[in-house]
């Protein structure tokens, strides 16, 4: 039974604002088995997210506690802060550094200082290879494994708005104080399962600098459009690549340049003038004139003019593939998953199921260790080597006579 999280929320809460201050705590983690860690973020305004609080906790049970306990908030807004002193712990490798769903956090640090920490620990990860379901919430492994109720009360607060209140500031302490009975819980519960190398491996993905890079001329691939007529993905890709351009170098949201629903209807109409603009009726009032009026018709001439026409993506809905194989790939991850104690959409994707039954290899769900748990069977199915049977409300793979 997992034991009961030590609670720093009966100390004062200590709020880090000097360097000396962050200097001093991260000299002492450095000498920790581990810190759980989380930040507080903006993005509504902003296309990076602009980091407006971290918060840090070092194991209950550490010899030397800082003053108001092992769990400090640390205020990045602070001037005069620098960041360094996390930033060297973060590169100290005697230190685990614990985050739960650390991809938006690791994106924050590496668009910041090009930083990641390492090695990482992911709960929200480590949560669904240990079977707790697919992208389990913090929430919910607070209550089951540190066994403590969590107040969410202060999650839509402005985190830049100085000072913080008490309740903000509890709040934001919680995410970090819970997770070190979660992280030690689950660290044991994968050393005795022996799948701590698949966590690594999803890790890996995770500090991988590739997963934080948006490629302007990558980002039509994330549109979804009804058509795969190349010469009109030919105009959403160059849409897209002045969508993306502008909206990185002016640090806005891309959907305050003009929105998909908008890019899809302007890669329809195509439109010549600024007069052709005025009619659409999803472009946003100031994209039908001055730079992103220039920049629309721009793309949309480079589109309709593009030699280098662009193939639909491997997951386009629609794609040409074997639907009866696909139902078969469904019904073989939810058995291989549901024996294996493992998240389905760990293992695989629907779209990956789908590229499979098309024929695709290059998959993850076809290597490491989903390899072993799915993709070999999957393989085999798909290839006409086993098939499936339901015995006693159970499905099994039965081996095809040659």
């Amino acid at each position: 039974m997992p034991a009961k999280a030590t609670n720093d929320q009966k100390h004062e809460i200590r709020t880090l604002t000097t360097t000396a201050e962050l200097a001093e705590f991260c000299a002492l983690a450095k000498t920790q088995p581990y810190v759980t860690l989380d930040t507080e973020f903006l993005r509504e305004r902003t296309y990076y997210s602009r980091l407006c609080l971290i918060q840090a906790a070092l194991p209950p049970a550490s010899a030397v506690k800082t003053a108001g306990g092992s769990a400090v908030l640390i205020d990045p807004l602070a001037d005069g802060l620098s960041l360094e002193p996390l930033y060297e712990l973060f590169r100290h490798k005697a230190t685990v550094k614990v985050f739960h769903a650390a991809r938006q956090d690791l994106e924050i640090f590496f668009h910041d200082a090009g930083v990641m920490p390492d090695p990482l620990f992911d709960t929200q990860i480590a949560a669904m290879v240990c079977g707790f379901g697919e992208q389990v919430g913090y929430e919910t492994l607070v209550k089951k494994i540190a066994r403590q109720p969590l107040d969410k009360s202060s999650r839509f607060t402005d985190w830049s708005h100085r000072p913080l209140s008490d309740a903000q500031a509890a709040y934001a302490l919680a995410d970090v104080t819970h997770l070190r009975a979660i992280y030690e819980f689950l660290s044991t519960q994968l050393d005795k399962t022996g799948r701590a190398p698949w966590l690594a491996e999803e890790v890996a993905v995770l500090l991988n600098p590739e997963t934080y890079i948006t490629r302007p001329e990558e980002a039509w691939e994330r549109v979804r459009t009804r058509s795969g007529s190349p010469r009109f993905l030919a105009v959403v890709r160059e849409l897209a690549r002045f969508r993306e351009t502008y909206a990185q170098e002016r640090d806005i949201p891309r959907t305050r340049v003009f929105k998909d629903d908008a890019l899809i209807e302007l890669a329809s109409t195509k439109p010549l003038t600024e007069a052709d603009l005025a009619k659409s009726r999803l472009l946003l009032r100031d994209a039908r004139r001055g730079e992103i009026a220039n920049g629309i018709l721009s793309a949309v001439k480079a589109g309709v003019e593009a030699r280098d026409l662009p193939k639909p993506p491997p997951d386009e809905p629609g794609r040409p593939g074997n639907a009866a194989l696909a139902d078969l790939l469904r019904v073989l991850l939810k058995a291989k998953a549901d024996a294996a104690g493992v998240a389905p959409r760990l293992i695989a994707s629907a779209a990956e199921l789908d590229a499979i039954a098309s024929g695709a290899r290059d998959l993850p769900a076809l290597t490491g260790w989903r390899a072993e748990v799915f993709g070999r069977d999957a393989l085999r199915l798909a290839s006409g080597e086993i098939a499936l049977s339901a015995q006693g409300g159970a499905v099994k793979v039965v081996q095809v006579p040659r």
